[in-house]
């Protein structure tokens, strides 16, 4: 550790101002802990209204209501955000589908599709505002020292922060995560999501699109251009860098094909790009002192749009048990105020990582057998209100 720097305190350091770190940090504002928000990347928000961001989240009404509460769900709304109110299912290896529509459980939409970055910008700019946050930004911590009753990190500038918790928000290669030596279980889903914003010949009518194929999911997730779509394909890694590296005709060609023409034309292609697909779930989540979030504790297959909604709730849990153990007078550090947050998140997140799994596996599937078998289970589910309504209420968190 530096000792020429002074050493500030605080109550909570977060590391990491992603979506979820950003949103525990509003989730603390205002109230009676010091928290200070470390974030390596200085934010751009100087877009065109005409481009999309090419990452995306499928917003929960559990989501939206946290996002609200902190302050930030209207100033999303604003800036962009699109309802959607059907969801489409179906089987490219036959005719099983499922079809979900709010009117039939009396709500007005089942989600939003936001761009990360107005989320991101929302949240940022809204913890700039409260008096008890001191955001450094951009500062990269360089070390990590655990004793008994605080944690020290030191940012690359030499500025060393002691805290009585310290929280990993910083993403699947969590550098938190790794300092303090807890182990991760992988699922390696062999897939890689290329994805872009495209342009439709006939309108996405709010509605989030997904066909299995045999290589994986192919995603059309509704933007606030009648036209527009977000586009998610899970396929190989080999076919993704194929995929990426064609010139826009061809690719637009395969797209529509992959897709069955169901919106018409691919009629114009934005920026691609492609990321590793891996479920990911650490150990444990909490150590004296220590607490992780978000992706920096899970990650799951993005076919079901659910990772920032975990960790939202990751987030909105952590705050809320925090606020209590500093009302009750027991220490936020400790790790059985800790294990009170761990305990609370660590099965729910495990439940969607394994069912995220099952899901990939059975529709990624080309067993003739078990392929009419999915077929049948989706047309029976079709048919079942019961059954649909089920998915529906979960779907909205």
């Amino acid at each position: 550790m530096n000792k020429d720097k002074q050493t500030n305190s605080f109550d909570v350091v977060i590391v990491g101002g992603g979506m979820v770190g950003s949103a525990l940090t509003c989730a603390l504002g205002d109230g009676p802990l010091s928290v200070a928000l470390i974030e390596a990347n200085t934010p751009n928000y100087d877009w065109s209204d005409d481009s999309f961001g090419l990452r995306v989240s499928a917003i929960t009404r559990g989501s939206e209501k946290f996002l609200d509460k902190l302050g930030v769900w209207q100033t999303i709304r604003h800036e962009r955000a699109s309802a959607y109110h059907d969801m489409h299912v179906w089987d490219a290896g036959g005719d099983g589908f499922i079809h979900f529509d709010c009117a039939e459980i009396g709500e007005p939409n089942l989600g939003h599709i936001v761009e990360n970055r107005v989320i991101n910008k929302a949240l940022t700019l809204r913890a700039k505002q409260f008096t008890n946050v001191t955001l450094y930004c951009p500062a990269s911590p360089c070390s990590l020292q655990l004793d008994n009753d605080s944690a020290t990190l030191e940012l690359d500038d030499g500025t060393r922060l002691n805290t009585a918790l310290l929280v990993g928000a910083d993403g699947g290669q969590s550098w938190v995560r790794q300092q303090a030596g807890i182990a991760v279980s992988t699922r390696d889903y062999q897939q890689t999501a290329v994805v872009t914003t495209v342009t439709t010949e006939r309108p996405h009518q709010h509605t989030a699109w997904q066909r299995f194929l045999p290589s994986g999911p192919l995603a059309f997730l509704p933007l606030t251009d009648d036209k527009v779509s977000s586009i998610v394909w899970s396929t190989s890694a080999e076919e993704a860098e194929r995929l990426c590296q064609l010139d826009e005709t061809s690719f637009k060609d395969e797209l529509e094909t992959a897709f069955g023409s169901t919106l018409g034309k691919i009629i114009a292609c934005g920026q691609r790009a492609s990321f590793p697909i891996k479920g990911q779930h650490a150990t444990h989540y909490v150590k004296p002192h220590l607490a992780l979030i978000g992706d920096a504790a899970h990650t799951i297959h993005p076919l079901a749009g659910q990772g920032v909604n975990l960790g939202f709730a990751d987030a909105r849990c952590l705050a809320e048990t925090l606020l209590s153990a500093q009302q009750a007078h027991r220490p936020i550090g400790s790790f059985k105020t800790l294990r009170r947050y761990e305990r609370s998140r660590r099965g729910n997140n495990l439940l969607m990582l394994e069912s995220m799994g099952i899901f990939k596996q059975l529709f990624s599937n080309t067993t003739p057998g078990l392929r009419g078998l999915r077929n049948a289970g989706l047309t029976l589910t079709n048919r079942s209100a019961p059954i649909k309504h089920f998915f529906m209420e979960k779907a909205l968190g």
